[in-house]
């Protein structure tokens, strides 16, 4: 196993990520960013693009294309992991908000 990479510039690694980002309140849509911490401070181990949902209230796992490999893989989150919302919440008449 490799070593984590290094935090990337503009990537904000001190800031927690709100509640509803990480644990079992995490919630994620197609087009988000999912992050997994490295074991050290300031260190991104891994990240990804949602590219599927298989729940409809946005809970895990999720379908992530990973940045380093560019490979789709079914991903089940852990603690270490938080979501970045980057694309608009689908509002209920399907529209982002």
């Amino acid at each position: 196993m490799s070593a984590p990479a290094p935090a990337e510039k503009g990537h904000r690694t001190t800031d927690m990520p709100p509640a509803e980002a990480t644990g079992h309140g995490m919630r994620a849509h197609v087009g988000d960013e999912i992050v997994v911490r490295g074991t050290a401070p300031g260190v991104i181990a891994r990240e990804g693009e949602v590219v599927g949902v298989h729940h409809p209230d946005g809970s895990p796992p999720y379908d992530v294309r990973w940045a380093d490999t560019d490979r789709v893989t079914l991903y089940f989150p852990g603690p270490d992991a938080y979501i970045k919302h980057l694309a608009p919440t689908p509002t209920p008449d399907g529209h982002g908000s």
